[in-house]
């Protein structure tokens, strides 16, 4: 394999970046100005003050605030002289999506043989659907426990052995088979251990479900499992989005959901079943699929469904060597919008730090290549709609790419960058995945800091960001997610930084994710020189970034890359 961490020249390789930070001002010095990127904390904060403010409404897809935040992206990438990377020359690609709002004013049960329980939208259920219907309904369906729902051939694991689950409600837990398990297990490790795989989603879970023809799949809340408490589950309030499928694509499973963990051992102990006892058995290879004996599940809700067109925003700066090769920055310029809470109050969750920190951290980057020569390969910056709502944009980009993906060496992606001021490390999600992550730890070296792992591999942040649809087609992909762990901040060291990890996941997708002049913008804008150094030289090469032989997406790109450039596909 090439490694692109010598896409270079020696020149550059071997630049002696005096990363300190000077006391009183606001960005890092660089010793070497050839390749010093003014990355300025005060205007990635401005820019997120306006994202933030109340004309952006929380910029949900299909709204009011869409309507203000797609021209002012375009105005901003105007003024940096970007050029338009969209449809038709034009700065932005239309997304069709579906928005369906599942009420709470309906009925919804498990009947057993003795009982019927009600459960509670909202508090002890939480349901959804992502097909255009004016109700949600499900009547008198068999419930199947399916274990963790994996179906997993390269690793000799099939949770579902061959059980029919047409008609049926699947109940799935959440995250891998060995997230649970003690060291003694056999499945300990089979699955990375506390580093979640895909396989742990909620979105494979459901997209399993829906290949296997059930009717319904509900994942057993737990907060360790999940990452999040049941009050991030219920925040969106029954509101779902998905892009627009075309009546000959598949389709989703009707009812997607999630149970409430006390509620879920309730509805098991109706059914005659110990659900700690079953969390064990599902650890095992030979588990197979529980039916929850003379016990079927029952759901009557209103759907209110709209059609909308969201926006992609794209811009670019065209390669002087090679011009259909591209490098590709993103972030996502949609939060959650604006709602009424149960006081009858307006709430607007505002996406300051998710992800107006990750735009801020776009027009950077976009500034400092412009200052700069004219990049070998095209550069593109992407400002996604609907990544809260499932990596939509980013996902329909991918099916309906602007520029080849077999072309398109890299994708960089930003989405939360903390704001506590600069610190010792930084964090690498999905560590070990490709050479991109290597360039980013050489790049943090340069400032004089560590690049380490993701703290909390459970999470599965490296599924959960605009870059994951890139890495899904075969694109070497790097993710800087700063809800990774713990920083060790130059001021006040690990315990600021867990401190500043604990109010932010509070805040997190929540009304609090707002703007603050306290800010300590610098620690951000150190990430966001790193990134912009690993697309730097990618951009200034013809190298190709590699997965490692280990990724799941190694073979995905080496088929592609036959054709691109056969001699890295060896």
């Amino acid at each position: 394999m090439t490694s692109s961490a010598k896409s270079r020249p020696a020149s550059s390789r071997s630049l002696l970046l005096a990363a300190t930070l000077i006391s009183g001002l606001c960005s890092p010095v660089f010793a070497n100005t050839e390749l010093s990127a003014d990355i300025s904390p005060s205007r990635m904060s401005q820019t997120i003050k306006v994202l933030a403010s109340d004309e952006f409404q929380g910029r949900a897809p299909g709204t009011e605030g869409e309507a203000v935040t797609v021209p002012w992206l375009i105005e901003q990438f105007k003024a940096l002289g970007l050029e338009p990377a969209g449809e038709n020359g034009g700065w932005t690609q239309t997304v069709p999506m579906l928005r369906t709002r599942t009420s709470a004013a309906g009925t919804v049960s498990v009947k057993t043989r003795k009982t019927t329980l009600p459960l509670v939208q909202l508090k002890d259920i939480y349901l959804s659907t992502l097909l255009p219907e004016d109700r949600l309904r499900v009547q008198n369906a068999p419930m199947v426990f399916v274990g963790y729902g994996v179906h997993a051939p390269e690793r000799h694991w099939d949770d579902f052995k061959d059980v029919d689950l047409k008609g049926k409600v699947a109940v799935f837990l959440v995250n891998d088979p060995d997230f649970d398990a003690t060291p003694d297990e056999p499945v300990s490790g089979r699955f990375g251990g506390k580093t979640m795989t895909y396989y742990g989603r909620w979105t494979y879970k459901y997209e399993e479900a829906a290949r296997r023809g059930a009717v319904a799949a509900l994942i057993v809340h737990d907060t360790a499992g999940a990452s999040y408490p049941w009050s991030t589950v219920i925040a969106p309030g029954g509101e779902a989005y998905d892009v627009a499928h075309a009546a000959s694509e598949s389709r989703p499973v009707p009812v997607q959901g999630w149970l409430e963990g006390k509620a879920a051992d309730a509805l098991f102990r109706q059914a005659g079943l110990d659900l700690a006892a079953l969390r064990i058995r599902a650890r095992s290879e030979d588990f197979r699929p529980v039916t929850l004996k003379h016990t079927s599940f029952s759901a009557d809700l209103p759907v209110t469904v709209d059609r909308l067109q969201s926006q992609n925003v794209l811009a670019k700066i065209m390669g002087a060597k090679y011009p259909d090769e591209t490098v590709m920055f993103g972030a996502h310029w949609d939060a959650y919008g604006k709602s009424t809470d149960a006081a009858g109050k307006t709430v607007i969750r505002r996406g300051a730090i998710d992800d107006g920190s990750g735009i801020a951290a776009l027009f950077e980057i976009a500034r400092a290549f412009r200052k700069g020569p004219k990049p070998e390969r095209t550069v593109r910056f992407a400002a996604w709609t609907g990544e809260e709502r499932g990596l939509l944009g980013s996902g329909w980009y991918v099916a309906h790419p602007l520029a080849p993906l077999d072309k398109t060496a890299a994708n960089l992606t930003m989405d939360v960058l903390q704001m506590a001021g600069p610190a010792h490390n930084a964090f690498i999600i999905g560590a070990g995945q490709d050479t991109l992550q290597d360039q980013f730890s050489a790049a943090v070296e340069l400032q004089g800091r560590t690049a380490q792992p993701e703290a909390m591999p459970e999470r599965g942040a490296f599924y959960r960001a605009d870059h994951l649809p890139f890495a899904r087609a075969g694109v070497p992909v790097l993710a800087v997610m700063d809800m990774a762990g713990k920083f060790d901040l130059l001021k006040g060291g690990t315990d600021a930084g867990e401190k500043w990890l604990t109010d932010y996941m509070a805040c997190y997708h929540q009304a609090c994710d707002a703007w603050s002049p306290a800010w300590d913008v610098r620690g951000a804008a150190q990430d966001v020189w790193a990134v912009w150094k690993v697309g730097h030289d990618v951009a200034f090469s013809h190298d190709w970034p590699q997965w490692s032989a280990t990724s799941e997406f190694a073979a995905i790109r080496q088929k592609t890359m036959q054709k691109t450039a056969p001699e890295t596909a060896q």
